[in-house]
Formats: C-alpha cells, structure tokens, sequence
C-alpha cells in the first residue's frame, strides 16, 4: 500500500504527539555545555560566512522543528538578547517548548503549531533558522529549504542537517524489518516497542544487524522507549549523501557554507602524514572543490550519523582570507574572543595560569575535536583584555611587548617585528580552533 505525503505527515505528528521530542527534563540547563552553546550561537556561522563579528541583541532566530523546546533554550542562552519563536507539528510538543522557556525566564519567545511548508504565513523575516535533527524526515527537501529561504533575511543563516545514508544504513535496515512486522503501521506504542526489543535481544549477538546497532544498556528498559522510536520506529526517517545535500541546496537557490562540525569533516586528518601524501593524492586533493573533499571522506569514513551544515542565499559578499592578508591588514585587524569563553570560570582560570606561569589549556573550555590546544602563559596574556572587548591587533603586540620587553636570550630590546609575528602565530592558531575571530 502506498503511504500519502499527507498521511505520513499524520503519523510522525501522531508518534511526536503521544512521545513528544526530546524528553529532557524541564530544570535542565545548557549553561554548562560550552560546545552546544557555541553550535547554536549565530556569531559562529556568520563569522564563517562573513568573516564579521554579529550582536545577537535584537535578532530574530526560527527554531524549525522545535519539539520540546530544548535547542529553543540553547538558542536563548546562546544569543543574547534574541528573539526566539519556535515551529513544530505536534501541539503536545509546543506545549512543552512554551513551558520550558518560561520555566527558564526567556519571555522573548513565542511558539506556533505549524509545518515548516507554511513558514511563509508567519508575519517574520528570520536572522537565523535552526532546523535540526527534522530535515530528514521531510518528504520533499527542496520544499522545505525554499520555505526557509523564503523568511530568511539577505544576510541571514540557515542550519539544518541530514542522516547519513551510509553512516545509518544498519538502522534503515532495522526499520525496514520491523515495517515488514507490520510494527510501523500505525503509530508505534509501548507494545510495539516491547515486540522491537523482544526481537533483537532473542538474536545471537554475532548476527550483523544486532552487532551493528544494538545496545541493551540504552535500549531496555523505560528509558530507552525513546531511542526505540528514534532509530527502530522512526516514522518517515531517510538518509541522504553529501551529494543529496548540495542538488538540495541547488534546487532551493541556497549556498553552502560549511559543516557544523568542519574540523571533524577535514579529508587530509585522515591521512597518518599528511605532509607526505601518495603523488597523485598529493597534487589532485589540493586541486578539488570542497563538495568533492566531503565525498571522499564520507565514501572513506563514514562516521557521521548526521550530515550537519550551514547555508544562505547565494552571492554572499566576498572576504579576504586571512591566509591572504597583507602586513597592513594585519596592523588594522581587529580580535575578538569568542562569546562563548566569556565565562567567570575562563576569567579565573586564564588569570591562575598566567600568575603562575603554567601553561593554559584553552581546549578544556571548548573543544570541537579530541585534541589538547595549551597557550603558554606568557603568550595566554594577550587574552586578558579580549575578555572586556575586542582590541586592535597592534594593541596586543603592545601589551606582549610591555610583559617581554627584553630578548631573554640576547637581553636586547625585544624586536617590534618579532613581537608582531609571535601574536600573529597565536592569533592565528587560536582562530582556526574558533577560539578567537579576527575582523578587517
């Protein structure tokens, strides 16, 4: 029997409804998670699409897909002074999402019931759209990016995401078995969940799908009814490839921009030397466009479950790169800590280290990859006055300057030169981290 876009629509707001997503408890704060907060800050996608540091206060943020309301309150905490409104099908979900806002005392939020394909009749133009973890199981994605670009502002940022198709496969198998059983027909409850359970656990542990999807620590028991649904019984879930990702984004008329996890998505990590790549490897990698560079590492490690990205429209103002720049670029260059170390633990801990000349480890604040980033002290006091506002490039070579004002070695004045180029590596590693934001 062949299921309707409309009736498929009716059961995954028939499963939200009777399980409404995420079920996060009410009390719980993203405040002590750095990295989440730092994902859902707008200033992250638009100093990548831009190259420019934006004020939240005032801006106008879409939650597509809201549910319960969790990544609503992520995007209050997150942006300052934003506005949030939040969409979903499932009214029991916008229930939720209303009570937590208010819960946590963000009265600038308002919440719809409505699918993402009539974004057009709510009277807004958005700064940012988070549509996350709901793309997926749209029928047409095309339509559902067009709907999008439609409220978007001309300078504005979309992030949305897709499962992979490769990463994801032994789940679409799964599901694929369980809608045979006939456990998909209508919307899944507690006995079709138990029958899910029942049959995987009576599988011997070598048999490939059980291998390579079942966990009896989060899927038994009452707290792992969500993740049964989620993966086992997911109403309308599909994956996609990197290629499926940007003939989307071509048929909506959006740009790409980036991965959200980029550092995690980078083709030559996976190389044991990159520095001493195969010849061919070598001379046609640098050569190939970043939609080709997603592929491969997709097609050779796919271990993403979700393809996560940012978008706009297209024809987005050009930026100098900063590999590109010039010395005089350099000297007006203006540095900014990113908001989200703007915390009193970072202040205490930057000022600890730099007092007693132990090195600072910056990547226990925030860290977007499994990789240790130390400043040495003397160097970490350049961050000091980034902590109150940006400061000029050339005011940080000062201050370096007046902490170091001999040579240790040659007990001469320490070299302007010198100095400048010693920032300038800081700055530099500290930006491709996302640590700082360096604006002309």
């Amino acid at each position: 029997m062949t299921i309707t876009a409309s009736d498929l629509l009716d059961k995954i707001r028939q499963q939200f409804d009777t399980s409404p997503y995420p079920r996060v408890s009410l009390d719980k704060s993203p405040k002590d998670n750095p990295n989440l907060l730092y994902i859902h800050n707008l200033v992250t996608p638009y100093y990548f699409s831009k190259h420019k540091v934006i004020d939240t206060k005032g801006k106008i943020i879409l939650d597509a897909g809201c549910g319960t309301g969790y990544k609503s309150l992520v995007l209050a905490e997150a942006n300052p002074g934003a506005k949030i409104v939040g969409i979903d099908i499932s009214k029991e979900s916008i229930k939720l999402a209303q009570q937590r806002l208010e819960y946590h005392g963000f009265d600038n939020a308002e919440f719809h019931v409505l699918p993402i394909q009539e974004l057009p009749n709510l009277d807004y133009e958005f700064d940012y759209i988070n549509c996350d973890e709901v793309l997926y199981i749209i029928t047409d994605l095309a339509a559902a990016l067009q709907a999008m670009r439609s409220v978007l502002k001309p300078n504005g940022i979309i992030r949305s995401n897709l499962h992979s198709s490769i990463q994801r496969f032994p789940y679409f198998r799964a599901q694929r078995v369980f809608t045979m059983m006939g456990l998909m027909d209508d919307n899944p409850e507690d006995l079709e969940m138990e029958i899910v359970v029942e049959t995987m656990k009576a599988l011997k542990d070598n048999v490939e799908l059980k291998a390579r999807t079942w966990n009896s620590n989060k899927y038994e028991g009452e707290n792992g009814k969500e993740g049964i649904l989620m993966n086992y019984l997911f109403q309308g879930d599909k994956g996609y490839t990197i290629s499926d990702m940007f003939m989307a984004l071509k048929a909506a008329d959006l740009e790409f921009i980036s991965m959200v996890n980029w550092r995690q998505w980078d083709l030559i990590n996976l190389f044991k030397d990159p520095d001493n790549l195969p010849a061919f490897l070598g001379m046609s990698l640098p050569e190939i466009s970043i939609e080709e560079k997603l592929q491969l590492f997709e097609l050779i490690n796919p271990v993403h479950r979700l393809i996560d990205f940012w978008c706009g429209h297209p024809n987005q103002e050009n930026f100098v790169q900063i590999s590109e720049w010039t010395d005089s670029d350099w000297q007006r260059a203006k540095v900014y800590l990113h908001p989200q170390l703007k915390t009193q633990n970072f202040q205490e801990d930057l000022i600890a280290c730099i007092t007693e000349f132990r090195i600072f480890p910056i990547s226990n604040y925030l860290s977007l990859v499994e990789e240790f980033v130390g400043i040495d002290s003397s160097l970490a006091l350049c961050l000091i006055p980034l902590l109150e506002q940006p400061q000029p490039m050339k005011s940080l070579v000062e201050r370096w300057k007046q902490f170091r004002p001999l040579d240790p070695i040659s007990l001469k004045p320490t070299d302007e030169e010198q100095a400048f180029q010693m920032v300038q590596q800081l700055l530099l590693r500290l930006e491709s981290f996302g640590y700082v934001m360096l604006e002309l």
